[in-house]
């Protein structure tokens, strides 16, 4: 019963960051599994990915609904990335969970250290970007995010997000809370073929994932009511300290730093 709490609880807490930062939640529910379910380091991987579909797509609307999502730009990133998501999910098993695990630890620092850079220097912001017409230049590179995010997802169980969103941002010049939006269509989408993959694999904990579930869905809501109010600022600072905090407690954790 107690740990059925506790991923209730995990669950609401990734569903809260997967609506304000547009992450999937996988980057929080990743690393509670393995240190607070003691899951085995592949099970912490794979089974957040069934729960970032409801999560994503929770947060994903709330961002439609304003305006702040570009879907025709989600759905290339997403079907580009289905493609990588399930090599990466594969490559998983030749790698082994603790070198997945601290691989994941070092990604998420990079990108936090690119979102505080973001944060103290903003990128230059188109702010139609995301409203017009896909053209073939810009098809180009959202096919090509797509593919790098999918690889991400399907091999560290996170979503993608934590990646698509500084890309979003730095790269094809979205304002931030767009970026976010758009990101929460892409990391639904994603979560596809990388769960086919990690249930043939035998990654999942259909248990843990149930009660993640649970809490993922109010959660979601909520983040993406709470990023309505909040300044893009705020949104990149918090975004960058959340991803530092949980870098630091995965990698020392599967470096034997901490019990």
């Amino acid at each position: 019963m107690g740990g059925a709490l506790v991923a209730v609880a995990i669950g609401l807490a990734s569903g809260v960051m997967s609506g304000l930062f547009g992450i999937g939640g996988g980057i929080i529910t990743t690393p509670a599994i393995r240190l607070l379910l003691d899951a085995p380091a592949l099970v912490a991987v794979g089974t957040p990915l069934p729960v970032i579909l409801p999560g994503a797509l929770t947060g994903a609307l709330s961002f439609l609904r304003r305006g702040d999502s570009d879907v025709r730009a989600g759905v290339v990133i997403g079907a580009s990335g289905a493609l990588t998501a399930v090599a990466g999910a594969w490559a998983t098993r030749r790698a082994g969970g603790s070198v997945v695990l601290i691989a994941t630890a070092a990604i998420i620092v990079w990108a936090a250290a690119d979102m505080a850079l973001q944060a103290w220097r903003p990128p230059r912001v188109d702010q139609a970007a995301g409203e017009g017409s896909l053209t073939e230049r810009r098809t180009l590179a959202l096919l090509g995010t797509g593919l790098i995010t999918g690889a991400y997802s399907g091999f560290f169980g996170l979503g993608g997000g934590f990646v698509l969103v500084p890309m979003l941002t730095r790269w094809l010049r979205y304002p931030v809370k767009r970026a976010i939006g758009t990101s929460l269509l892409s990391v639904a989408l994603l979560a596809i073929p990388g769960t086919i993959t990690h249930a043939l694999l035998g990654n999942i904990d259909w248990a843990i994932a149930a009660g993640l579930a649970v809490g993922v869905v109010p959660g979601a809501a909520l983040g993406a009511r709470v990023n309505a109010k909040a300044a893009d600022r705020q949104i990149r600072v918090g975004f960058a300290l959340l991803l530092v905090g949980v870098a630091v407690w995965l990698g020392a954790s599967e470096l034997g730093l901490v019990p």
